[in-house]
């Protein structure tokens, strides 16, 4: 492989004769809609957005990262319309405000969701997101489960800075992450950046993730009004598949592929200098994760896992449950969930047990009180048992 690239690219939004370049390095840089076997690189300018240009610089190689490249890729330069913010928006009103907390030293703030499955009790407010504010622009990490969440964050992150949103990172293309994103296409100029996978994620026949219509039409009559007939799925602008960094301002984005694990399109996002680290899925704190999928890889999970641990953030932000100055505290209870989970299962394929009965004879007493286990504990172990076997019958002989 050969090496990383990096652009300096400003949003066309944003040019004139105080705005300022960043800079942008990223590993095979894609451009959304075009298939996976067949996607091409990005050049300067290209997006299926129409009439809009590009002010950015042109692509030059430069080293970052240790690992080559397969291929070589390029950025594109791409802004989205700001729509009017004195319009009220068109959002169903929230009953309860968000509330935000601030990383100590370092200007990166959050917002933690409650910690079940989303419904209406809770507004569909589950999962965390939060931003960071630079000297030149904001970068938002997340942006809820539903476009009022969206919005409410959008208006928050107004009264803290006056800097232009420059960028929002989606962890992965799961609902209550990334609906959300309709207030920020709609009401800012932001580029929204996620891992190339998350394009296959309204891609008909998609079998292996979250499948967007279903998911929605779910959420729009389990979370009406907030989610309703004109929410839409909002796709990314800029994809990239193993890595990338952003840099804005005297801070640093490393984007970094995790996946399959949670979802085929999770990533993290690490603000250097400040060492915190927005996990995403990859970390769950003190809640049961969902992993109920096709998608979900355990073995890939725990890869993530370790790779997080090996980053020694000082602050993590998971993508659901209680944020932590204690990351190796919080990575070790989504590991040792999935640890547990294997064993428990990979006994019963080892024994030919049936998984009713394995499930059954377990012992969950660590688990059964917390968030979301009766939603989800049950659905987790059988996908488990089913990989498990799969794996038994593929390498007959190998221990699980």
């Amino acid at each position: 492989m050969s090496r990383r690239l990096m652009a300096r690219m400003t949003p066309a939004a944003l040019c004139g004769p105080r705005s300022k370049p960043c800079n942008v390095m990223a590993s095979s840089l894609i451009r959304p809609g075009s298939s996976d076997a067949m996607r091409q690189p990005l050049s300067p300018g290209h997006d299926r957005v129409p009439d809009l240009g590009c002010c950015g610089s042109p692509v030059v190689a430069a080293p970052w990262y240790r690992t080559a490249l397969a291929r070589r890729g390029f950025l594109a330069c791409v802004a989205m319309p700001a729509a009017a913010a004195a319009n009220p928006p068109p959002y169903a009103p929230l009953r309860e405000n968000l509330t935000f907390h601030q990383v100590p030293g370092a200007p990166v703030y959050y917002t933690i969701g409650h910690p079940g499955v989303p419904v209406a009790a809770n507004e569909g407010h589950t999962s965390n997101a939060g931003f960071v504010v630079t000297e030149e622009g904001v970068v938002v990490f997340d942006t809820l489960g539903t476009p009022s969440l969206g919005w409410a964050l959008l208006q928050h992150i107004r009264s803290v800075t006056d800097q232009p949103i420059r960028f929002v990172v989606a962890s992965h293309y799961h609902a209550d992450h990334i609906y959300g994103l309709q207030a920020f296409r709609d009401h800012s100029s932001a580029i929204i950046v996620a891992q190339a996978k998350a394009l296959d994620y309204t891609a008909p026949g998609n079998i292996d993730d979250e499948q967007a219509g279903p998911r929605l039409a779910q959420r729009r009559a389990a979370l009406a009004p907030w989610v309703d007939a004109r929410t839409r799925i909002v796709e990314p602008r800029l994809v990239f598949r193993t890595a990338a960094e952003i840099r804005l301002g005297s801070r640093r984005f490393q984007l970094t592929y995790a996946g399959p694990a949670h979802s085929m399109s999770d990533m993290m996002m690490q603000v250097l200098p400040d060492q915190v680290l927005f996990a995403g899925d990859i970390v769950q704190n003190s809640r049961i994760p969902f992993m109920a999928s096709a998608a979900v890889n355990t073995q890939n999970w725990l890869h993530g896992l370790a790779d997080v641990a090996a980053m020694q953030p000082r602050f993590i932000i998971p993508g659901h449950g209680q944020p932590s100055q204690d990351a190796q505290q919080a990575i070790g209870f989504t590991r040792d969930y999935i640890l547990y989970l294997r064993k428990v299962m990979g006994d019963a394929v080892a024994n030919w047990e049936d998984f009713d009965a394995a499930y059954r004879k377990a012992d969950w007493s660590a688990y059964r009180s917390l968030p979301a286990f009766d939603a989800s504990n049950r659905g987790n172990a059988y996908r488990v048992f089913l990989d498990l076997e799969g794996d038994s019958f593929a390498n007959p002989g190998k221990h699980i």
